[in-house]
Formats: structure tokens, C-alpha cells, sequence
């Protein structure tokens, strides 16, 4: 994986190699995102879901280049953990790390967007499918009943089904 990142890395300045925090032997990379992040490589530490493992990282960046932390939120939640007090937290404990940012990464639905934004998280990642649902915003939930209703209406219709 270093020498991996070191080539990648070399690809542009605006470059952040993606690391995981753990191989797939369960041994934690926190030694060489220290090493590679010293050595002014710009690292993504991805597939974090543990406070523990938003601790170790923030220990291995904490002098190092811009890097960002990616706390897979969404894959929290599907566990049925609430993510919001985890993501509060991991904003705290990255915060000695002050060139690292928090991507609240993996959300399935238009409110992590707003639960991010509220809890200070630097950067969410989202899919187009969330993005179109910001239309949504402010709709009167009223007229959203209404509109749904027309929908399960104009779906039996098409199918053809009658009692």
C-alpha cells in the first residue's frame, strides 16, 4: 500500500490517496498514515466506524499534510446505530488534527446532509439520487401527502387493477 500511495500520490498536488484504516488482516494502517502523511502525502483514511479508530487516525495526522477522515456514517446507521452522537464526537476528537477534515461519508438520505451541517462535519459525500431530493426542501408535507396519494392512485390505474 506505501508504495502505492507514494505513486499515486505523485500524480498532482491536489491528489488525497485513500487508505483504509485497516488491511483486510484486520491490522490497523495508523503506522503508515503516520509515515505517509510526515512525508507530506495527502491521505483520505476511509472506512472508519469507530471512535477508537477516529482517535488512532487523529494520532497519526496530527503533524502531518492535509488529510481527510472518512467516517462511513450511512453504513453506521445501517447497523441501526444512530450516527448523529458518533459524528459529534469524531468532530471533537479530530479537532487536534487541524489540517484534517471529517467526511461524513456513505449518508442514505437528504437529512445526513443537514445533520452534518449542524454537527460541524467538514465535508459529506452525496450521491445524485440525495441531491435531487433538495427540491423537496421547505414542500409543504400537506401537498407531499397529497402528491403521494396521486401517486399510489396513478400506479393501481396503470397497472390495470380493479376489485
Amino acid at each position: 500500500m506505501e508504495r502505492q500511495a507514494r505513486k499515486i500520490a505523485g500524480w498532482g498536488p491536489n491528489v488525497y490517496v485513500k487508505i483504509p484504516v485497516t488491511n483486510t488482516r484486520r491490522q490497523p494502517a495508523y503506522e503508515l498514515v503516520r509515515r505517509l502523511s510526515n512525508d507530506g502525502v495527502k491521505v483520505n483514511v476511509t472506512a472508519l466506524m469507530t471512535l477508537d479508530q477516529v482517535e488512532a487516525v487523529t494520532a497519526a495526522l496530527c503533524s502531518g499534510a492535509p488529510s481527510c477522515v472518512s467516517v462511513f456514517a450511512g453504513r453506521i446507521a445501517d447497523t441501526g446505530v444512530d450516527p448523529v452522537p458518533l459524528m459529534t464526537e469524531a468532530v471533537a476528537r479530530l479537532a487536534p488534527a487541524k489540517r484534517a477534515e471529517l467526511i461524513w461519508a456513505s449518508p442514505r438520505e437528504l437529512l445526513n446532509v443537514f445533520q452534518a451541517d449542524a454537527i460541524g462535519c467538514h465535508i459529506i459525500t452525496v450521491t445524485n439520487d440525495i441531491l435531487k431530493k433538495l427540491a423537496l426542501v421547505g414542500h409543504s408535507l400537506e401537498e407531499y401527502s397529497l402528491d403521494t396519494v396521486k401517486m399510489f392512485f396513478n400506479d393501481a390505474t396503470q397497472a390495470g387493477f380493479t376489485l
